[in-house]
């Protein structure tokens, strides 16, 4: 079986391009995300997941051999995923609460979404997705099963975002979610396979087929909000499709 020439370096363009999208890890010669090249290389989501979860589960890890309580091992470890990530899922949940919560209409919805100002269900959306992750990481008997619910969050929160942007049309006609475009179905496919093969792996058969139905819901649930709300989806609500499907991976992790 021979590899088609080039195909190893499309590979590593798109990791390069999905890394420089979803974190703040330095990456060279990565493509513009703005454009068509980000669906191109939403197959490695899941793939800069992984990178994600192991940064946070180092620092958990770190905060344990140190002595340091349960529950400061936790916060370290969401802290350091926040600074990986510079917050972009998290400023796309607060976005998506205060436009869907406090605009009356279409329009203005989308007008509050890209307002850079957090209003209250931005703040109260924040506040309780933060306060889920580190109380699910620090309810933890032991630390190995925080490590690895740690990687299967950010891994198979990530793996949904290709299938959700496949599924549902941009709201826009400009921004990111438009210029994006939505990925082929190999492209989704790959993602998909790559989110439940880590599930399975880090979490176990039974519970990674149990995050896979919750994770089902959470795409069924946020697509039909989105549609009724604004009528599609744009990089804000995916930020949003990310943190309600991790805060739902580490609660099944800990069943």
């Amino acid at each position: 079986m021979t590899v088609p020439d080039g195909w190893l370096a499309d590979c590593a363009g798109d990791l390069k391009a999905g890394i420089r999208f979803l974190t703040r890890l330095p990456v060279g010669g990565a493509p513009p995300t703005g454009d068509a090249g980000l669906a191109h290389a939403a197959w490695t989501f899941p793939l800069v997941g992984v990178a994600v979860g192991l940064i946070g589960a180092a620092i958990y890890g770190i905060a344990h051999q140190l002595g340091l309580p349960a529950w400061i091992a936790a916060v370290l470890a969401v802290a350091a995923t926040l600074a990986v990530t510079g917050c972009l899922h998290e400023d796309g949940l607060a976005d998506t609460a205060d436009g869907f919560g406090g605009g009356d209409t279409r329009e203005r919805k989308l007008e509050i979404m890209r307002d850079s100002r957090i209003g209250s269900y931005g703040v109260c959306a924040l506040t309780l997705s933060i306060l889920l992750r580190v109380a699910a990481l620090a309810s933890f008997a032991t630390p190995a099963p925080a490590v690895w619910a740690l990687i299967a969050a950010h891994a198979g929160a990530r793996a949904t975002l290709p299938l959700f942007m496949a599924l549902v049309p941009p709201a826009r006609r400009d921004g990111l979610a438009f210029a994006a475009g939505r990925p082929a179905t190999d492209r989704v496919i790959a993602a998909s396979v790559l989110g439940i093969l880590i599930l399975a792996i880090a979490l176990g058969p039974a519970h990674g087929i149990a995050a896979l139905v919750f994770l089902l819901v959470v795409i069924a649930l946020m697509a039909w909000l989105s549609v009724v709300q604004i009528e599609g989806q744009t990089g804000d609500v995916l930020g949003a499709v990310e943190q309600v499907s991790e805060i739902v991976i580490l609660l099944v992790a800990l069943l």
